[in-house]
């Protein structure tokens, strides 16, 4: 509910508004980063985990829960819940994100959080095949709705030097999420075999094989505490001052400020951004479809998401079992699959240090030049175990490089009346080209070469390299002045 009353001066309201903003935008990093890297980071790490917690895993699923599975055609059951939980975030990314930009950032945070919640205990306990996909697509949702509306937090609550950075920061938490859900399949559903070939100390056997219902259990806990603590996390202040809650929104700059003391003077504030006027949220929501800025924006984003995700969820769901069908046994296609985690996590280190040392649209063609130098030398030198490690470790390195400033820029294209609608529509329609990667690239697999299969994997990630020289340029500009 609004804090201001009726005749209520607009030109005051505006310069407090910008008043407020500039004081925003002048927080060093520590103030923040109990709700940024704290929070909102164990959110996406759970959501991250979840994505990944398939990859290895899905083997053992599969035989236990679906008849006639084996190793040998696993792949081709998994497009099931890979494809589902896409649709699932899908929904989340375009139905329930854009709730957000109405009910308040922390609201969904939580709400979404939820979703991955409640799909890990239908997975965990999934008796059939079809209620395991259920859970999948369940848990897809809060992967949608949390990268929109995190994002979007993130975003709102760095500073414009900075956002590109904070969210890399942010992003080694999914990388640790992805890595230890990895790991753990390997760990849980996997039997023990001397390294290379396998992990020593692999618990999978005659007696312990519902290891993959571990995986979802603990995802379940990781649901438990994030949501408790997702309870805690202050509102946006750019959303309350949207919803003329200035109240509000002075009592948590001022929060963060009495944070910030306790490390030193302030900076004198940023000076003010404009304040846009406020629209009602049904006109300002169709700008979406019918501005020219901001549909040209999410064309532009919405396509280079499609070929990007084509290649990001071919490997970060269905890597194994794309290894598996270039002959790769299933625990050495496990072990490759989680020394390319190793790589996914230092590329979140990386990230967290260099992202803003460079524009956002220049990241997408680096990544998509080393994803192809990875993934020529699996197809060419991977006989060697070693160079296998080495080509993994450079495909996840680059296959995400470019995705932590692609999502502050997703999110600094829009304005913050529908800055999460914005998010969500782009990532969510641009995840559908994860569904091109896992219903059509990934079974040509076991039909390539293992070098034609990799390349057509990447190219796409090329293709969206090109688009993405096509994207605003967003640094180091004010969210108002870039996004009024």
């Amino acid at each position: 509910m609004s804090t201001t009353t009726p005749g209520a001066d607009p030109a005051g309201s505006h310069a407090r508004s910008a008043a407020l903003l500039g004081r925003l935008d002048r927080m060093p990093r520590h103030a923040v980063r109990y709700a940024v890297t704290g929070i909102v980071g164990l959110g996406l790490f759970l959501v991250f985990y979840c994505n990944f917690n398939i990859n290895v895993s899905f083997i053992q699923t599969c035989t236990q829960i679906k008849d006639g599975c084996t190793p040998a055609n696993a792949a081709s059951a998994e497009r099931w819940p890979v494809v589902l939980y896409l649709v699932g975030y899908v929904l989340g990314g375009l139905g329930v994100a854009p709730l957000s930009d109405r009910l308040g950032r922390r609201r969904l945070i939580v709400a979404v959080l939820a979703f991955a919640l409640i799909g890990s205990l239908v997975t965990t306990f999934a008796g059939g095949f079809g209620v395991f996909v259920l859970g999948r697509a369940i848990t897809g949702v809060a992967m949608g709705g949390m990268l929109a509306v995190g994002n979007t937090y993130i975003g709102e609550i760095a500073p414009p030097s900075s956002r590109a950075r904070y969210t890399a920061i942010t992003f080694v938490l999914c990388t640790l999420g992805a890595m230890i859900g990895i790991g753990l399949g390997l760990l849980f559903t996997t039997e023990s075999a001397s390294f290379p070939n396998g992990l020593p100390v692999a618990l999978a056997g005659e007696s312990f094989t519902a290891g993959w219902r571990w995986m979802y259990a603990i995802a379940a806990a990781v649901g438990i505490v994030s949501i408790l603590l997702a309870l805690r996390l202050p509102e946006s202040p750019r959303w309350l001052l949207e919803h003329d809650r200035f109240d509000e929104a002075e009592e948590v700059v001022a929060s963060l400020e009495r944070r910030a003391l306790r490390r030193g003077p302030l900076p004198e504030p940023a000076p003010a951004p404009p304040a846009p006027e406020h629209e009602k949220l049904s006109e300002a929501y169709r700008e979406l479809f019918t501005n020219h800025r901001y549909r040209n924006r999410a064309l532009v984003l919405i396509s280079m998401w499609f070929f990007g995700y084509a290649t990001v969820f071919s490997f970060s769901t269905s890597s194994t079992s794309i290894l598996t069908g270039l002959h790769f046994t299933p625990p050495v296609a496990g072990m490759i699959t989680a020394v390319g985690g190793v790589g996914f996590f230092v590329q979140g280190l990386f990230s967290a240090r260099w992202s803003e040392s460079l524009p956002r649209h220049l990241w997408l063609p680096i990544g998509a030049v080393l994803t192809l130098i990875g993934g020529v030398v699996i197809a060419e030198l991977g006989d060697h175990i070693t160079w296998a490690f080495i080509g993994a470790f450079i495909v996840f390195f680059g296959f995400n490089v470019w995705v932590p400033p692609t999502f502050a820029l997703s999110a600094e294209s829009f304005p913050t009346r529908i800055r999460a609608a914005g998010f969500g529509l782009v990532d969510g329609l641009g995840v559908t080209g994860g569904m091109v990667g896992v219903l059509v690239i990934a079974p040509l697999v076991p039909h390539l070469s293992s070098l034609a299969a990799l390349v057509v994997i990447c190219a796409f990630q090329i293709v969206a390299a090109v688009i993405a020289q096509f994207a605003p340029r967003a640094r180091n500009e004010a969210l108002e002045v870039l996004s009024p």
